[in-house]
């Protein structure tokens, strides 16, 4: 069975774009949370959110497709092209662009650019709507840019599993890559802004943290006074390699992915089974398809939201699984909110930073953990540790479970602390 790598990674999120800031500030750990400030469309409507850096299209696309180019599509070409940067992959040299993939997923896709054009049309009539519209809101369009630009030739397509999406579309890379299908697959997800509708929505729905005078403070997952989740914007990509290929080319890997579980509670769109058994069982697919015992995950980089439901059921969820032998327990939403389909990549990426950096990120305003979240939670300082598999969860209204399992890479270099580069240890697994 072809082992999958992760060679490179690209991240624009509310802490920062590229992974030094990125990872820097989830071990400090420094929020990226802000009130929202005057101006912005969210301004008196919600007490905290993530804002992603700008990002300049015309910077990243042709004048005429940036002219139109919505800013999820404009984050994922962003974080696309840093991530194969940060790869070395030479795409029509290392390796066939006809296998190479493209996967970027959403949740919402361009809700800002259908906001104004819909506004348009409300003021001006049919006539005055953009004749460029679907090339801006439609959710596949990061991956076809992304694949435009790069000259990737295989399969490109978006996923749209609400907040599993870009965890899904790391999942994907594994089985295109077993199956034979592609060689190289660049994956991940984006959120934009979800404007003033979008936030309105969540606002009236009653799942946001608020009462917050510090908005730094907002997002506090698995603790006793936690009262809702924060919205933050952005995404990240990977570039996940079959391992020969980057040997071949000379390269190194941060980590290899080497299992994968997903399910559906088949139960409610917005809240989890009460038994917790969807969860459960995505996390015990993705050990068995990793060939891995429970006990030899050390980091588990929690969905961990800050809703009271969710995350009493994710807490349920991993003590079913691992018992008393709990690896350690994080969520980076603390720093980062949530970036709706752009967070399960950034927290892939959080992961597969601490298992090569040998640093696990702890989870900020765990002042008290609520203590039906009885879990091994690390919380504080960063925790300077060296674990040989770890796992990343993503959880999604509509009952959508994934869970992504991460070993230490197969490469002969790996990618450890920054500017080091030796021999990978190959951990043996069942699976092969």
């Amino acid at each position: 069975m072809p082992r999958a790598v992760v060679t490179g990674i690209g991240v624009v999120t509310p802490v920062g774009r590229g992974i030094e800031e990125f990872f820097s500030a989830l071990c400090a750990p420094t929020s990226g949370l802000v009130r929202p400030p005057d101006g912005h469309f969210a301004a008196g409507l919600v007490d905290a959110i993530g804002i992603a850096p700008p990002v300049d299209p015309f910077e990243l696309l042709p004048e005429k497709d940036a002219a139109f180019a919505d800013r999820f599509t404009v984050t994922a070409v962003a974080a696309a092209d840093d991530a194969i940067a940060d790869s070395g992959i030479r795409i029509g040299v290392d390796v066939d662009p006809l296998r190479v993939a493209a996967v970027i997923a959403t949740a919402t896709g361009g809700t800002m650019t259908f906001e104004r054009q819909a506004l348009v049309r409300h003021q001006e009539g049919f006539g005055a709507v953009d004749r460029h519209l679907f090339n801006g809101f439609l959710p596949n369009m990061a991956a076809a840019r992304i694949a435009i630009k790069h000259g990737i030739r295989g399969p490109s397509f978006a996923i749209a599993s609400a907040c599993t999406a870009s965890a899904q579309a790391v999942a994907e890379a594994l089985r295109l890559i077993r199956a034979g299908d592609a060689d190289v697959v660049i994956c991940g997800g984006t959120e934009g802004p979800l404007g003033p509708t979008g936030l309105a929505g969540f606002h009236n729905a009653g799942t946001l943290a608020t009462g917050w005078a510090d908005p730094t403070a907002a997002s506090r997952p698995f603790a006793s006074d936690r009262n809702g989740f924060v919205v933050g914007e952005g995404g990240g990509v990977l570039v996940i390699e079959r391992a020969d290929i980057v040997d071949a080319r000379g390269g190194s890997g941060y980590a290899d992915l080497v299992g994968w579980g997903a399910t559906s509670d088949a139960y409610h769109l917005a809240i989890p089974r009460p038994d917790a058994s969807g969860i459960a069982d995505s996390m015990r697919i993705a050990l068995r398809n990793a060939g891995v015992a429970p006990g030899e995950a050390g980091y588990l980089n929690a969905h961990g939201t800050g809703t009271r439901v969710g995350d009493l059921a994710e807490a349920k969820a991993i003590r079913a699984v691992f018992g008393d032998d709990q690896p350690l327990v994080s969520s980076t939403k603390g720093v980062t909110g949530h970036l709706l389909g752009g967070g399960g990549v950034v927290e892939a990426a959080a992961t597969v930073l601490a298992l090569a950096r040998e640093q696990l990120p702890p989870t900020k305003n765990l002042d008290e953990p609520d203590s039906k979240c009885d879990l091994n939670h690390l919380s504080g300082d960063a925790v300077s540790k060296s674990v040989d598999i770890a796992m990343s969860n993503s959880f999604a209204f509509g009952g959508h479970n994934v869970s992504l399992v991460f070993s230490g890479p197969s490469t002969r270099h790996r990618r450890g602390v920054p500017g080091s580069a030796g021999p990978a240890s190959v951990p043996s697994l069942q699976a092969e």
